[in-house]
């Protein structure tokens, strides 16, 4: 990848403070890529601003709300008139329908994880650059569960159905891409200290690491993907992929 291709480009990434989306952050400064966050957690944003200087701009604010949307969008364009990158990483779990999940709840999860990602961007399709590029942070949950993860698994099935949809709408305008990551550790623990089983349910023999997030997220936003367009990709070393029944591999289920 020519990192000429990122030089003097602007990037805006949600929920670019922590986890997965301050490893986004980082990799894209790292190539060149000026970056404006909007996050919840105030001393992290300040800290990467500290950090990064000129070449992030942190804006503290809640995405489920419209008003908090439309000033960061506007102190954005103040700042920068064109966009290249969106980034939509924010998100939220709120449970589900076990523990009682509440109508505000779950919408509060959607107002996150879809309705900020579209707002987004429709108010900002008139900035984007030529070669625009989003990309939508998805999940193996848009098409798999574990119990009670209600608000969570339907907010990443819909964040994947508007991929495909805005990158129909806006196309000629920017190309619009999922990423679906599977399990991704943030907590940068040792691989060694992952049990076997931990490891060797993912057919590349690892848990994933946010820099595996962070890499095809920039790569989507160059000039080399430039053919890919309205893709969930998923990243989750081959896990969603093995098929597991009882007594295979040692594995057993014992249901109550």
């Amino acid at each position: 990848m020519n990192p000429s291709n990122f030089e003097n480009k602007i990037a805006i990434i949600t929920g670019g403070a922590n986890g997965i989306g301050k490893c986004i952050t980082e990799t894209f400064i790292d190539a060149g890529i000026t970056v404006a966050i909007i996050d919840m957690d105030k001393e992290s944003g300040a800290a990467l601003e500290d950090r990064f200087g000129d070449q992030l701009f942190f804006f503290h604010g809640d995405i489920a709300e419209q008003s908090v949307l439309d000033s960061f969008i506007s102190e954005v364009l103040k700042r920068f008139p064109q966009i290249d990158f969106l980034v939509n990483n924010a998100m939220i779990s709120k449970g589900g329908i076990i523990d009682g999940c509440s109508f505000d709840d779950f919408t509060y999860t959607l107002q996150v994880g879809v309705t900020a990602p579209y707002y987004l961007a429709m108010k900002l399709k008139d900035f984007f650059t030529m070669n625009a590029s989003i990309i939508n942070i998805s999940s193996t949950r848009s098409t798999q569960s574990q119990a009670n993860t209600e608000s969570y698994s339907a907010a990443k099935g819909g964040i994947a159905a508007l991929t495909h949809a805005l990158s129909v709408s806006l196309a000629g305008i920017t190309r619009v891409n999922a990423i679906a990551p599977g399990w991704i550790d943030t907590s940068k623990m040792p691989p060694h200290l992952y049990t076997k089983a931990d490891r060797h349910q993912h057919s590349v023999g690892r848990v994933g690491k946010p820099e595996d997030i962070a890499k095809l997220a920039l790569f989507l936003c160059g000039e080399d993907a430039g053919f890919i367009n309205g893709q969930e990709i998923f990243v989750d070393g081959g896990m969603t992929k093995l098929m597991i029944y009882h007594d295979d591999h040692g594995w057993t289920y014992q249901p109550n």
